[in-house]
């Protein structure tokens, strides 16, 4: 009997109140065809209703890709646990989901990416549950929020505190999905599953197993389908042993607003001269002095925002390939993409699976991690995953909570404060108006990085604005570099709004930043 059928069809295999798990990054791997046909034949039949959807890391997007916005709908959607939402510009309307949440229609959670990875891994080898560090002393922590984005989230805990081993941990129940919906490039007549046009292959192959495992149906969307036999077992990352459905989708993207790169998905190799540079402005400034963190041989993860153009700045001073970049999505090497395509990386050395790559995030393995802050506090903590006047600007917190909880080394990126308009002038920055919103401040709106916990398990943190650099340590923020043309009381310590230290041996950052020339970095 053959697999293939529509969206509309496979829409029928999913039961009123069914946990359905999502593999998606925004619009990688989006399956989104057949998360439309549910939302279609609910508006039809009122079914399935009452679904949990699963989300490691966030379906759909903002720019074309609706993904969880097919069945963002009342009556169709009961709960959600995400790792990350679609988000936006401010001036956009909201997704769907995000009205949902807002508006109490949905219990809503953000639970960091590899956690969810792990509940959905634990739930294919029927073990109970999920003991880990991650997300301590942060949002995640019950003792906080519990990973509760709403009240009726907040009614029904999804984390809780327990001893073990004379240790406290968190602890997240196993996840067993009824219903698993993934994707690839190719599937056989037999269902076997092969990614050469994925720019990553995310967690298929465990939210397949994880399904199957509880008695629970696969479906599986593919751009083409091919004979049984005719993929290389080699290729083959999800076998057919597992796939109950399969939908053709022809017009699938590859990733956000792009149909197909073959770049992305290492078909093909781009000439290092072919990555645009970044245009000299403050950002760059900014990802310059982050790129001087670095050293030579490093392995170094790498988050959205400022420092995305990190990269850049190294392809431009001639050392690409001194540094291996690493993307919670999964790619290995090469240049992380920006804009749209952040979460793919060109001329990737590898793909590993998500669940592997937060495995080896989880326990500090690499040497750094470059990422954005939204709010810094006075003990050093980082808000990224909440902005509360403004809910889908943000997209939750995604893999940062996994990434940092034991990082060893932390560079935090972003401007001194918000709204501020200032230029470059012969070599030093000038402020022409100031921001209205501190980013330096007593207490961030969500603790999405604990700077206590930070303190206590040594790690080494920077934040690297236009103005200065601050280091984290024992007593506090302490200012230790300044921007020339800066004035320290009046453009950096009033603008605070929280007590800043200053260095004793306050030093000026680095002219070479603030020229348009090449800085001869050397790592």
């Amino acid at each position: 009997m053959t697999k293939q059928m529509s969206a509309r069809a496979a829409a029928k295999l999913i039961p009123d109140g069914a946990i359905v798990a999502v593999n998606s990054s925004s619009g990688l791997c989006c399956p989104d065809a057949i998360l439309k046909g549910i939302g279609a034949r609910f508006d039809e039949e009122g079914s399935p209703r009452d679904l949990t959807t699963i989300h490691p890391i966030a379906a759909g997007d903002m720019f074309g890709t609706k993904g969880v916005d097919h069945v963002a709908k009342p009556g169709l959607l009961s709960r959600i646990i995400g790792g990350s939402y679609p988000s936006g510009p401010s001036k956009s309307d909201p997704p769907e989901v995000w009205k949902m949440i807002t508006a109490d229609q949905v219990r809503a959670y953000n639970v960091p990416s590899g956690i969810i990875f792990d509940m959905l891994r634990e739930a294919a080898a029927k073990r109970p549950g999920v003991l880990t560090k991650v997300g301590m002393d942060t949002f995640v922590d019950p003792e906080i929020e519990g990973c509760a984005m709403n009240a009726p989230a907040r009614a029904e805990p999804i984390v809780k505190r327990m001893q073990f081993e004379g240790e406290e941990w968190l602890y997240f129940k196993s996840m067993a999905p009824d219903v698993a919906i993934i994707r690839a490039t190719t599937a056989d007549e037999k269902g076997n599953l092969s990614f050469e046009h994925e720019g990553a292959y995310l967690g298929a192959m465990e939210m397949a197993l994880a399904a199957r495992n509880s008695g629970g149906v696969v479906i599986a969307q593919a751009k083409r389908i091919a004979a049984a036999g005719s993929i290389r077992p080699h290729d083959v990352h999800v076998p057919g042993i597992l796939v109950d459905a399969i939908v053709e989708a022809p017009d699938q993207l590859q990733t956000t607003a792009t149909e197909y790169d073959p770049a992305i998905s290492g078909e093909l190799t781009r000439p290092i001269e072919s990555f645009r540079t970044v245009e000299f402005d403050i950002g760059k400034v900014i990802a310059r002095r982050v790129a001087k963190e670095l050293k030579d041989g490093w392995a170094v993860n790498i988050g959205f925002g400022i420092s995305a153009n990190v990269p850049r700045i190294l392809v431009e001073e001639g050392l690409h390939g001194s540094v291996t970049w690493m993307i919670e999505q999964g790619a290995v090497g090469g240049v992380p993409l920006l804009d749209f395509k952040f979460g793919c990386s060109a001329n990737a050395e590898a793909f590993v699976a998500s669940p592997h790559q937060f495995c080896y995030f989880q326990a500090g393995g690499f040497d750094a991690s470059l990422l954005s802050f939204l709010e810094v506090d006075k003990n050093g903590s980082v808000n990224v995953s909440r902005l509360s006047a403004i809910p889908h600007r943000t997209a939750g917190a995604g893999g940062f909570v996994d990434i940092t909880t034991r990082a060893h080394k932390i560079v935090f990126s972003g401007n001194f404060n918000a709204g501020a308009k200032m230029t470059i002038e012969n070599g030093a920055l000038k402020i022409l108006r100031e921001g209205k919103i501190a980013k330096f401040v007593d207490e961030v709106d969500q603790i999405s990085f604990s700077g206590k916990r930070a303190k206590t398990q040594g790690q080494d943190v920077t934040y690297v604005t236009e103005r200065c650099v601050i280091q984290l340590t024992p007593k506090g923020l302490m200012v230790t570099e300044i921007a020339p043309g800066v004035d320290l009381q009046r453009d950096i310590l009033d603008q605070a709004a929280t007590p800043l230290l200053v260095a004793q041996d306050l030093k000026t950052m680095d002219a070479a930043l603030f020229d348009p020339a090449l800085m001869g970095l050397r790592l």
